[in-house]
């Protein structure tokens, strides 16, 4: 019962972290005229963002 809880508790954790990656303060730091391997800085932000979610709720998943 107390482990359900605890990872009911980091999955919420995890979708908190979503939202503040993909809320306006943290999306305008990263909204420059920069290119990282030929891909726009904020682009490649995003999608660093959303593998890094992915990979923390599939760890957390699996345990």
């Amino acid at each position: 019962m107390l482990q359900e809880k605890a990872r009911e508790q980091r999955f919420i954790a995890i979708c908190m972290l979503g939202f503040v990656l993909f809320n306006f303060p943290v999306l305008a730091l990263f909204n420059v005229s920069g290119t990282v391997l030929g891909i726009p800085v904020l682009y490649a932000y995003i999608f660093a963002a959303w593998a890094l979610l992915i990979v923390l709720l599939a760890l957390l998943a699996e345990r």
